[in-house]
């Protein structure tokens, strides 16, 4: 079957641009977390980067896009017949039908495909890890990564992409509102509850230590999204460019959103607050920026940017530590992105997909669009509050109090993430530069000196 090349080239670089969004995450969490975890919190986004790419070879590609024969069975989980992406190699990934009467089929090679949806797996299990920063064990994580992945994303993917029971209800998911979002942010949600509070929270301020890196986070993933999104079409054509639109212009709908709430209730705009926003709205438009149109995205962006400004404070109010803000952000914004489609759908493209209610689409869309976030929501909740108890129990997945209080860098990976001292403490690096600068002064005085005595 014949390659279309441009499709191909797109892809690539698509699947470049998804990846590139997990380490802008990790600035992003680096620069919200205290200085004493900024490195280990990076690390939490990294190493899932590892992770969740060997399983994904072996089995979670397979898991999550192939068939297992059983017509029950495949409602829930996929086979193994792609086990090691053997039957990969070679093949062709048949692109959607998506305008239009005639077949339109855009053809790539399946590892393309499979090395896109790849990286979508990577940062869903990377974003769950701002809800834990600063207590959690590293050798815990990585184990939560894989268990994680497995028993959840791996299935949730396959249920409303892999041709599962909410694909053939005909979910609406563009390019991750269900399947990344509230997926992720009802297992933050979990895992907060499992490990508790950090020490301190919420009467010591826990601030960000760096807002440059949250803000070059921010613009990382921003930039990074457009693959995200745009790339879902996995074609080059008109919905591509509408989810392009879709994606900028709902951001910036939602970071200013953000701002403006900001400026209503505190009475100042922040740094922390348009990066936040940004990612607010581009976590509400990720399912339906190839479903709606382009005005409409700009209101739903900005009443997302809105409801989460306010959302994030419900960790106060309810007693949980979600650390960076994952469940207000990210679970709120999927749900708005997600359950808003069954009202502004404009452009469905799948038989089983329909117009939202206010396009006169009926309710039948808007009852999927609020089942299947709650359905994926409360699975993920549950499988990974289980989990987490179970890591818990076999090697403890809390930090020990010591290290929690000296700082998570030092006792985890030995490093530190600034060298406080040449900066400026105290210690005998400093001491010794007074030293020198005190020393360098007085030659400087006594030549200043002699060459007045001379002139």
């Amino acid at each position: 079957m014949k390659i279309d090349t441009g499709t191909t080239a797109w892809m690539l670089a698509a699947t470049a641009l998804v990846l590139l969004m997990t380490p802008g995450l990790a600035f992003f969490y680096g620069g919200m977390a205290r200085a004493k975890g900024v490195l280990n919190m990076m690390m939490m986004s990294f190493v899932s980067i590892v992770t969740v790419s060997i399983i994904w070879v072996f089995y979670g590609y397979s898991i999550a896009f192939s068939s297992n024969g059983n017509s029950t069975l495949d409602n829930f989980v996929g086979g193994l017949s792609d086990w090691g992406l053997k039957s990969t190699a070679t093949s062709v990934y048949e692109g959607l039908i998506t305008e239009g009467p005639a077949a339109i089929t855009d053809n790539m090679p399946e590892l393309v495909f499979s090395a896109f949806q790849l990286t979508f797996a990577i940062i869903t299990v990377a974003l769950i890890s701002g809800a834990i920063a600063d207590r959690a064990k590293f050798g815990a994580w990585v184990a939560f990564t894989i268990a994680w992945a497995t028993l959840v994303y791996f299935p949730v993917a396959h249920w409303v992409w892999g041709g599962g029971w909410l694909f053939d209800k005909g979910i609406e998911d563009f390019a991750g509102g269900t399947v990344v979002h509230v997926n992720s942010g009802a297992a933050a949600l979990a895992l907060a509850l499992v490990l508790g509070k950090r020490r301190g929270w919420p009467k010591e301020p826990m601030r960000p230590n760096n807002m440059p890196f949250v803000l070059l986070g921010a613009g990382l993933l921003w930039f990074g999204w457009f693959g995200f999104n745009a790339g879902s079409e996995l074609a080059v054509d008109g919905t591509t460019a509408l989810a392009f639109m879709n994606t900028q212009v709902a951001t910036a709908a939602a970071a200013g959103a953000w701002l403006l709430v900001e400026k209503l209730r505190d009475g100042h705009a922040t740094t922390l607050g348009i990066a936040s926003g940004a990612v607010a709205g581009l976590v509400a438009v990720t399912p339906a920026c190839g479903f709606i149109d382009t005005w409409v995205a700009v209101l739903l962006g900005f009443v997302a940017g809105a409801i989460c400004a306010y959302a994030v404070g419900l960790k106060y109010k309810l007693g949980f530590d979600d650390s960076l803000d994952v469940v207000g952000v990210h679970l709120v914004g999927g749900l708005v992105g997600a359950v808003s489609l069954g009202f502004i759908a404009a452009y469905p493209f799948l038989p089983q997909q329909h117009k939202g209610l206010f396009y006169g689409g009926g309710l039948q869309q808007l009852g999927w669009q609020v089942v299947a976030p709650l359905a994926v929501g409360a699975y993920s909740f549950v499988m990974a509050f289980v989990i987490g108890k179970v890591i818990d129990l076999v090697i403890g997945f809390r930090l020990d109090p010591e290290d929690e209080v000296n700082g998570i860098d030092i006792a985890t990976h030995a490093e530190s993430a600034y060298d406080l001292g040449s900066a400026g403490g105290g210690g005998s690096v400093h001491a010794a530069r007074v030293s020198d600068q005190a020393s360098a002064a007085v030659a400087g005085n006594a030549t200043t000196k002699k060459v007045e005595a001379e002139a």
